[in-house]
């Protein structure tokens, strides 16, 4: 068959029932990615015939004869298509994974179609930039700026692997062809239990393994007997050692059985559909309130030594603290509201799944590529795990297509290393959409009981927590979630009386995990829901009462102990934060909606700690090199947190040149020093201290060096882009690198950061929504966010952190639930049965940024990647309220819920028309004075 791609023609035959998708990858176009293979994402889109399509439910028969082009087709680094060159001047991406296809899809529309974007672009999901980036590309606004060589810092400025994102130039972990190390690559197929709780008694292999083409069929008799945990911090004990690379014991639906390697993922699927298990089917519990109690399922049975907190009670983790005298506090309340909230389990749904490969090298060192925020981690991990010496194991990532807390777990990392030690040849796995929904991880689902009490004048009395968490059927970050879940969600306010209980408890579902906030957005669910019921039965306006209430500068930050800790006030900008989003509100009245339309508005604030605690360290390194340019290493994984930007903005800032002379490595276990990971904000905050005073370091040395060749003060020279001037005298980097070397001087930096003192960040969000009367649908009408994020380094891209999380916390709070089966499995494990938002769900956010500088970070930044998120839902929840006098108490919150709360019965006046009667305070009245 004769194809013609990106304007060459090549002979070729695809196998029987392939897609176009996988076709053109096997031909080496890694431009067009894989999100789904159900049509629901568009990340595969290419062009045929100048149409666009989803390649991965076009056949690739279809194709014969016909113009394909991909984004690597579209243009060229030198001669960038118009798309393109508006992507990037716009920085329309943050992770990029499903920029190639987005391109793809805006470059056919024409006049009338851009103007209705949401019908445009039905076919094309973002998980990471809430889509006002990418209207922006499409309109042609530009957002990146020309600076002079060494004020980098503060301005928008793009991404080093810009270019490369938008002509599919960029590799992810799957975009490497089987050649040179990978030559005779393997393909692995899990299978996966079909039960809840059971023991496996035995395999019947025989009729899979004879199948043509597999390799070897992996199952718990041949991986090590040593627990872990797949959960990574620095600090390994922190989470309990559960988890083995494949058990006789299955606690979920979905958990690995056995492990099928094989020629192709054709045969894999196969031999693993073949395989025959015999079964003792077990006792199981899906609710964390029964696995509780006496005679409930025991999940896990592990020993002390495994750190589980109360294994006869399936209890993972608990907690007990608090200050002062509860009981007294609300003695003295004048009003008390309790109430219960519950928080549902979601996907994280980063486009590029998780997935490995691994191999040997001729020296036996064992090689995996991988799509993880923590490589230096899981190095470790693998190394305890199988026995291997750190020199002998090498753990990095290329680009990762999103992670948000989802890829600080070894999923994939550890079966592969099996088989590839198994087999001793290379090996892929890389999972489906499915996979990646019901064997992954989630959000922690919580129920979370609050009862809060306030004197007449508003002062808060009493504080009163209990979070009940489901973990799962493996206590990956259970324990770290509980706690930090129970800390600044409460410590934002000042109250002499607290108490904060909780539970992580086991149950025979899919596993819980680190999700975006921690724990955090559970808990200011409930807190800030439970806070403005406080308000209301004051009559305060709502931000009258936190501005009463909330922590200043001098203020302990307190939640369940009042022991010594390391966070501090770096800076303080909550105040201003209130303030943008109040004068925002104010600067508008409400949008005038039809009758039938209720319309209210609502806020809720969120403190978080800059830094995860107990430990997380950074190591940076950067040198002069011998073109004159500077290599800086980190260890950092980029994931669209806008890291590798940063990082660049830091040192080219303290070395006085231009971001195009700073080139980055980074991720790599054998080339950067180490780093803990990218996770709970660290990547600027943390890395980014290593670099700042790595750069300082080398360029002490440049001046120094400089200075003595010159026979002048160190303080007579400064550093330019390409050269280095001393007083009349300008000598070119190429020739001061020159001069060193032969001088025996290594002109290098050196930077290291422990993760302490932390700082905290500040987020305030507002919604001005409307609610149908009769039908409860939910319009978001105004979204507007203030965030306390120190000295922003890059104004454009934390904005697009800002509208990220803001949108992915639309998402969880009104459209996103993962459906249980009767067996604890995941029902709905698609795109299409999820509904992670498009383009046509989602506001711009109004986003503004209090002006502070925080004395602990690098250049007086914070960290803003996950606390966008964790407001959302309460303010949501607020401003429903405040429409229909309804206040909704678990997420999501679906119209078909909402309309059978604010529908009256015929001849019975409304909630909130009632309440306005009644003389009751409503809180649009207070929100929208000036």
């Amino acid at each position: 068959m004769s194809f013609i791609v990106n304007g060459k023609r090549f002979r070729a035959t695809p196998r029987p029932g392939q897609c176009l998708r996988t076709f053109l990858r096997d031909l080496g176009w890694f431009g067009v990615k894989k999100g789904c293979d159900a049509g629901d994402c568009g990340a595969c889109t290419v062009h045929v015939d100048g149409k666009p399509v989803h390649s991965c439910l076009f056949p690739a028969f279809r194709a014969e004869e016909r113009h394909v082009t991909t984004i690597e087709g579209l243009g060229a680094p030198g001669k960038l298509h118009p798309m393109q060159q508006a992507f990037f001047d716009a920085q329309g991406f943050q992770c990029g994974f499903c920029t190639a296809g987005m391109i793809m899809t805006a470059a056919c529309l024409d006049a009338v179609q851009k103007q209705n974007l949401p019908a445009a672009l039905k076919g094309n999901l973002c998980r990471c930039t809430g889509y006002r980036a990418i209207a922006d590309a499409i309109a042609g606004i530009t957002h990146v700026e020309e600076v002079e060589p060494g004020k980098t810092s503060g301005r928008n400025l793009p991404a080093p692997a810009g270019l490369g994102v938008v002509t599919g130039k960029v590799r992810y972990t799957m975009d490497v062809a089987p050649e040179g190390p990978l030559e005779g690559l393997l393909h692995m197929k899990i299978l996966r239990s079909p039960h809840p709780s059971a023991c496996i008694l035995g395999f019947d292999l025989d009729e899979a393994l004879a199948v043509p083409g597999v390799a070897a069929i992996l199952t718990h008799e041949d991986a090590p007997p040593r627990h872990f945990s797949s959960a990574r911090h620095e600090i390994y004990t922190d989470d309990p050692d559960d988890t083995l690379v494949l058990d006789a014991i299955v606690r979920c639906v979905g958990q690995r059985v056995a492990a099928v390697i094989a020629e192709s993922e054709a045969v894999a699927e196969q031999a693993r559909d073949l395989i025959r298990v015999d079964y003792e089917l077990l006792p199981a519990v899906f609710d964390p309130e029964e696995a509780m109690q006496p005679g409930a399922p025991i999940v896990h049975d592990k020993p002390a030594s495994s750190r589980i907190a109360n294994p006869k009670r399936n209890i993972v983790a608990e907690l007990h603290g608090g200050v002062g005298d509860v009981e007294a506090g609300f003695a003295e309340a004048d009003v008390v509201h309790e109430d219960v909230y519950r928080i549902h389990r979601i996907q994280h749904a980063h486009l590029e799944t998780h997935g490995s490969i691994g191999w040997r090298d001729e020296d036996g060192k064992l090689h995996i590529r991988t799509s993880s925020q923590t490589p230096f981690l899981t190095r470790d991990a693998l190394c305890a795990l199988f026995a291997l010496p750190q020199d002998k194991v090498r753990v990095f990532a290329e680009r990762v297509g999103g992670g948000f807390g989802g890829k600080q777990e070894m999923i994939t990392e550890d079966i592969v290393a099996l088989a590839v030690l198994k087999t001793g040849r290379p090996v892929k796995l890389e999972f489906t959409r499915p996979e990646q929904f019901a064997s992954s991880t989630s959000r922690h689902p919580m129920k979370i009981c609050v009862r809060i009490g306030a004197r007449r004048d508003g002062v808060l009395t009493a504080i009163e927590m209990h979070m009940l968490s489901n973990t799962g059927a493996y206590g990956n970050h259970a324990p770290g979630v509980l706690f930090h879940g129970s800390a600044e969600a409460v410590a934002v306010y000042r109250c002499a009386n607290k108490k904060v209980d909780g539970h992580a408890v086991y149950t025979n579902i899919m596993p819980s995990g680190a999700f975006r906030g921690y724990g955090l957005s559970q808990t200011n669910f409930a807190i800030e829901s439970a806070m403005d019921e406080v308000a209301r039965k004051l009559g305060m306006d709502p931000f009258a009462f936190r501005r009463l209430n909330m922590v200043h500068p001098g203020d302990p930050m307190v939640s369940a102990e009042e022991a010594p800790h390391d966070v501090e006030y770096g800076s303080y900008g909550l105040d201003q934060c209130l303030d943008l989003v109040e004068g925002a509100f104010a600067a508008r009245p409400p949008v005038a909606m039809p009758e039938e339309w209720l319309v209210g508005r609502g806020i809720a604030m969120g403190m978080i700690d800059t830094v995860p605690p107990r430990g997380h360290r950074a190591e940076s390194r950067i040198w002069l090199a011998e073109d004159g340019a500077y290599e800086l290493a980190v260890g950092t994984a980029e994931f669209g947190n806008g890291t590798t930007t940063v990082h660049c903005q830091i040192a080219s800032s303290i070395l006085g040149t231009g971001l195009d002379h700073v080139r980055i490595r980074q991720s790599d276990t054998d080339h950067v020093s180490h780093d803990t990971g990218a996770f709970g904000s660290t990547g600027t905050v943390v890395a980014g201290s290593a670099t700042r005073d790595a750069a300082k370091d080398l360029a002490g040395k440049l001046l120094d060096f400089a200075a003595q060749r010159l026979g002048l003060e160190a303080t007579d020279c400064a550093l330019g882009k390409g050269h280095l001037r001393g007083g009349d005298v300008s000598i070119d980097l190429k020739d001061l690198v020159a001069m060193a070397n032969q001088a025996g001087v290594m002109l290098n930096g050196k930077g290291r950061s422990g993760g302490t003192p932390r700082s905290v960040a500040f987020n305030v969000q507002g919604f001005e929504v409307a609610v149908h009367r009769r039908y409860g649908e939910i319009r978001i009408l105004r979204s507007i966010h203030a965030a306390d994020a120190g000295t922003v380094i890059n104004p454009m891209q934390c904005r697009g952190q800002v509208e990220g999380g803001v949108a992915q916390a639309i998402g969880a709070a009104l459209h996103e639930k993962m459906l249980l089966d009767d067996k604890g499995g995941i029902a709905n494990p698609t795109f299409r049965g999820y509904h992670i938002p498009a383009y046509a769900d989602i506001p711009v956010t109004e986003v503004f940024f209090a002006k502070t500088y925080d004395r602990i970070g690098p250049l007086g930044a914070k960290s803003m990647s996950e606390s966008p998120f964790n407001p959302v839902a309460a303010a949501l929840a607020n401003a429903i309220r405040d429409a229909t006098g309804t206040r909704l108490q678990e997420t999501p919150f679906k119209a078909d819920c909402l309309y059978r709360h604010i529908l009256p019965p015929a001849g019975e006046p409304h909630a909130v028309e009632d309440e306005r009667r009644r003389g009751q305070p409503h809180g649009s009245h207070a929100i929208n004075s000036p």
